[in-house]
């Protein structure tokens, strides 16, 4: 909060909240860096999942694992579910940037997005809310959920997961939606690291579905006898020349994204390469125009194969549905403002501006579209998402400020009845039934080769 700011009285409860979370501030930090230095992949964060898992456990909670692989619900207020429930979203995987300077070794994972700072603010939060005068007045259950594979990565793996039978979706709450793991939550909260100190709302993002795209050619000795090889990877450069051609056809306002990336691009360097793969997502901020840049995908990619004489098989599979824009909620908002009252530092307090648009994508947006979800970003990190430079620099406003608006949010939303809470609910509007949303993203499932 600025320091011209009046200043938030505290009622006993939101002051108990701040006490007990700075009382363990040292835990909350420890455990963030923790998993920032033991990150995994999507689907694959066995540790971290145990990690959050045994906490909530040491906590007293009842918990269920092994949600869409890894996820992990703990329960709060078992006997108030009947009532409003509420979770507090932290997401459990990480990035494949080997270089950064905390990868884990053995995952090449890096937390260059933050996820393991939403961990910290969650089972921070779960410290405070666990503490019984704070549990009682909390008319509503709480759960403290953390969800596998929001990065969108490693198609190839997802695909074999889903052949496998062990997901359908390459999305972690795409899945966990589909499997039923929200169907006793009314309301979430979700946080991000971002660039301002804490901003509260959220902005529109892209949607996307993903491909993978094999050629098949021919192999042949590539000096001795190249003219009796089809060269995949000459299809393969074709195709990708063709995809950029079609830059010009899209429409500013659709927010197009397309970044394909060679996964494999041959054997040996003297065979000519008979296999090719590229993965990619294909990005837009509309159902409409992803529909309309993925068929040009295709097409492109196929032309390449016609041109070389390869075989092209294309499997696409649902992604994430683009996200809403959502104004700040006055009960998240002043729960920010608190936590940054409650700081020694004098953290600036903002309104997301709810008119620009992300060419990113996340799975939150498929859970907009099901239920109400209000969003809060703090700050405390260097460089940007993605990049082998970012690093968290504010231990206090990564961690300890994201507790404390976890768990404010919590409270000022549940007590009195949750009235706030069920005022969320009544006024939202969703735009899929679960049933509805399952059938519009087994839509986009398909696989087709060409010769």
């Amino acid at each position: 909060m600025a320091q011209n700011e009046t200043p938030i009285i505290l009622d006993e409860t939101e002051q108990k909240i701040i006490n007990i979370i700075d009382a363990h501030r040292d835990q909350i930090i420890d455990f963030a860096k923790d998993i920032y230095t033991h990150a995994e992949l999507g689907y694959k964060e066995f540790r971290t999942a145990e990690k959050f898992a045994n906490f909530m456990k040491d906590l007293g909670l009842p918990i269920k694992e092994h949600l869409a692989v890894t996820g992990v619900k703990a329960y709060l207020n078992e006997e108030k579910k009947d009532n409003v429930s509420l979770a507090l979203i932290g997401e459990l995987d990480a990035l494949r940037i080997p270089e950064h300077k905390y990868a884990n070794p053995e995952t090449q994972g890096a937390h260059c997005c933050g996820h393991h700072a939403q961990l910290a603010g969650v089972i921070g939060a779960a410290i405070a809310l666990t503490n019984p005068e704070v549990k009682e007045k909390l008319d509503g259950q709480v759960v403290l959920f953390a969800v596998p594979a929001e990065e969108y990565g490693e198609i190839e793996f997802k695909n074999k997961l889903t052949a496998e039978g062990k997901i359908k979706y390459g999305g972690g709450k795409c899945e966990l939606i589909r499997i039923g793991a929200f169907d006793d939550i009314d309301l979430d909260i979700v946080h991000h690291i971002g660039d301002k100190d804490i901003s509260v709302g959220s902005n529109s993002n892209n949607g996307f579905v993903s491909k993978v795209i094999r050629y098949k050619g021919v192999a042949a000795h590539a000096a001795g006898a190249p003219h009796l090889g089809v060269n995949a990877l000459n299809a393969a450069s074709l195709g990708l020349s063709a995809l950029a051609y079609q830059r010009e056809t899209f429409r500013d306002n659709d927010h197009v994204r397309i970044h394909p990336i060679i996964t494999k691009g041959g054997n040996l360097v003297n065979v000519v390469p008979d296999e090719v793969v590229i993965e990619t997502l294909v990005r837009a901020a509309n159902k409409d125009a992803i529909a309309d840049a993925a068929a040009k995908t295709d097409r492109a990619f196929r032309s390449g194969a016609y041109a070389i004489g390869a075989q092209c098989q294309i499997t696409t599979m649902p992604g994430y549905l683009p996200a809403l824009s959502a104004e700040a909620n006055e009960e998240v908002l002043t729960a920010a403002q608190i936590a940054s009252q409650s700081s020694k530092k004098d953290y600036e307090v903002v309104k997301q501006d709810t008119t620009a648009h992300s060419g990113g994508s996340t799975d939150v947006g498929d859970v907009q579209h099901i239920q109400p979800v209000l969003t809060f970003n703090t700050g405390g990190k260097v460089s940007g998402l993605h990049s082998v430079d970012f690093d968290i620099v504010d231990d206090e406003l990564a961690y300890i400020v994201t507790a404390k608006i976890f768990a404010l949010s919590a409270y000022r939303l549940l007590k009195n009845g949750a009235a706030k809470a069920k005022e969320v609910i009544e006024n939202y509007h969703p735009i899929f039934t679960k049933d509805t949303y399952i059938q519009y993203m087994d839509s986009f499932i398909s696989e087709s080769t060409d010769l």
